[in-house]
């Protein structure tokens, strides 16, 4: 990845930017890089309750986590998805 912080990095997926957003029916979709040593889907579900119980979150929200070396493993395979949520995703 071209972008390094000490935290994670948060990517808001690029269809939602896109697109007119309609919240009736719709989702946000996150791609959180950080690093972790839980399995992808146990950290989003520990980042999806921090959301709710922290700041109230009810929203459909779609996190998909990685580490830093999945996305850079990724990217080297040619995963289109990865590369275009990275190059025009929003980071927040």
């Amino acid at each position: 990845m071209t972008k390094t912080t000490d935290g994670p990095q948060i990517q808001l997926l690029v269809q939602k930017i896109r697109e007119k957003f309609e919240p009736q029916g719709s989702d946000i979709d996150l791609l959180i890089v950080m690093n972790t040593n839980l399995k992808p889907y146990k950290q989003a579900s520990l980042i999806r309750l921090f959301l709710d119980e922290t700041f109230g979150v009810t929203y459909p929200i779609d996190i998909i986590v990685r580490t830093p070396e999945s996305i850079e493993r990724r990217i080297k395979e040619g995963d289109f998805f990865i590369k275009s949520v990275l190059e025009e995703g929003a980071s927040l």
